[in-house]
């Protein structure tokens, strides 16, 4: 008697008969990307916006070669990478990107900075600051470095 590769108690494979305590066999199919275990996958837009990496370098050269502004931090959150500087001069409200800032601390609700404009695609009719500089912390606040060190001013 010959045993058929199909029938229960063989590996389809090579014939040889599988025990009850081997482990199953899985087909081998292409790995598929691993996915990271983000809680808010599904729910997030990919950012429009350019950051320092995907900006153009014409872009770059553009915004560095423009006027200095100077403006108010009116909220920045850490944990999203954004927030908004209030222009002294007037006017509406500047996105600021977390790629933009350079220097120690993390801008707090208060802080003066000097920035300067480079605009949005694809319409290029909203602006975002770049190359953002703290210039005076907010009196009596606490700050917080990009190490996670925190100072009271």
């Amino acid at each position: 008697m010959t045993s058929n590769p199909t029938s229960p108690g063989t590996s389809p494979s090579d014939g040889s008969p599988i025990s009850p305590q081997s482990p199953p066999r899985t087909l081998n199919l292409p790995r598929t990307r691993d996915r990271s275990p983000s809680p808010m996958r599904g729910h997030l837009i990919p950012s429009p916006l350019p950051t320092r990496r995907t900006r153009t370098f014409s872009a770059t050269v553009r915004a560095s070669e423009g006027p200095v502004y100077k403006g108010v931090c009116k909220c920045f959150s850490r944990s999203k990478g954004h927030g908004f500087i209030t222009p002294v001069d007037g006017g509406p409200d500047i996105f600021l990107h977390i790629s933009d800032i350079e220097g120690e601390y993390v801008p707090a609700e208060g802080d003066e900075v000097t920035y300067k404009v480079c605009t949005v695609p694809p319409k290029n009719e909203k602006h975002q600051a770049v190359e953002v500089k703290i210039t005076h912390l907010a009196p009596g606040s606490k700050h917080e470095t990009w190490s996670g060190h925190i100072i009271t001013s």
